[in-house]
């Protein structure tokens, strides 16, 4: 029987789910609500087990060097850009990953960040909350008619492609992988190349994966790429994105909003960009609903049993 221990917090929100995880692993070592666990905290944490169900803890050479029982790293979260398979592989250590198990979260919280962000939704709550009613306010834009470019479309993307139908826009749809199939089953997506995704679209999503190729690609000379008044979306994961050329650019209006919810840096409390008009925050949020983080868990849970050596270069993995 596995030696199992849990260093994220986020079973007890799912009491029941915790007890039938305590049945089916008897002894489970759960832990209490707290700062994320990584380090010497992570290694006294998980000394004596073998098997570790995470969230974003971290397993650096030190951290695998200090447990030479652990076997499984099972992970429920949904990316794995904190994790370094060569270091996993030097120690034997096997792990679980499950693409896309949050990917109706995102996805709607993708679509909803267009709606607010071209609608101009948060400039004008702030208006109210300062006790303000004076007309004309300005406007916003409908999202319908303009046209949406989704740079990434995996799991997520291909989610937001299927929301977005209702809503008459155009969809140029960019990715390494081809996914002429899937785009073939709509009228209105495009496949193009990263050039004309950014010279082209009113509204932009990004939805990569956080690796090599992707740190750093919205760099200041690209985002004098994009479409002039262009909104800018980010529920991926942040340091793809500038976020010094990105408060520029707002400020300047060669933006004209945008709208994260990931971040260089977290908490992003401190952040400039979090005080601009016409920058919506939000602080990671994009699988914060019971339905994802259920299915996350219960993935978790699954890969104690169903774990195997990650490849490096594979995907997700550079």
């Amino acid at each position: 029987m596995p030696r199992v221990a849990v260093p994220l917090p986020y079973f007890d929100f799912f009491p029941e789910l915790k007890a039938e995880f305590a049945r089916k692993y008897p002894g489970t070592k759960f832990s209490q609500p707290g700062m994320l666990m990584q380090g010497d905290t992570l290694v006294d944490f998980l000394r004596g087990h073998d098997t570790a169900v995470i969230g974003l803890n971290r397993f650096t050479d030190e951290v695998c060097a200090a447990l030479p029982e652990l076997k499984v790293v099972s992970l429920c979260s949904a990316g794995v850009d904190h994790i370094d398979p060569a270091i996993l592989n030097k120690y034997g250590v096997k792990m679980w990953w499950a693409p896309g198990i949050n990917k109706i979260s995102v996805s709607e919280l993708a679509v909803c960040y267009m709606v607010l962000t071209v609608r101009r939704i948060h400039f004008f709550s702030s208006v109210l909350r300062r006790g303000e009613w004076q007309r004309p306010l300005g406007f916003g834009s409908d999202l319908r008619g303009r046209t949406v470019g989704i740079h990434g479309v995996g799991h997520i993307g291909k989610e937001v492609v299927k929301l977005l139908q209702p809503y008459g826009v155009r969809i140029l749809a960019c990715d390494r992988e081809d996914f002429s199939d899937f785009y073939r089953q709509f009228d209105n997506v495009e496949k193009v190349d990263a050039e004309d995704l950014w010279a082209r679209s009113d509204v932009l999503t990004i939805h990569l994966s956080k690796n090599k190729s992707t740190i750093g690609m919205y760099t200041r000379e690209v985002q004098a790429k994009l479409k002039p008044g262009m909104v800018l979306i980010n529920c991926a994961r942040g340091g793809m994105v500038d976020e010094d050329a990105l408060g520029e650019n707002l400020k300047s209006g060669h933006l004209s909003g945008a709208a994260f919810d990931v971040f260089a840096i977290e908490p992003a409390n401190s952040n400039p960009l979090v005080s601009l008009p016409n920058m919506f925050a939000s602080p990671h949020i994009g699988a914060t609903t019971m339905e994802s983080w259920d299915a996350m868990l219960r993935s978790g849970i699954h890969g104690i049993a169903n774990a195997y050596e990650p490849k490096p270069g594979v995907y997700p993995f550079d």
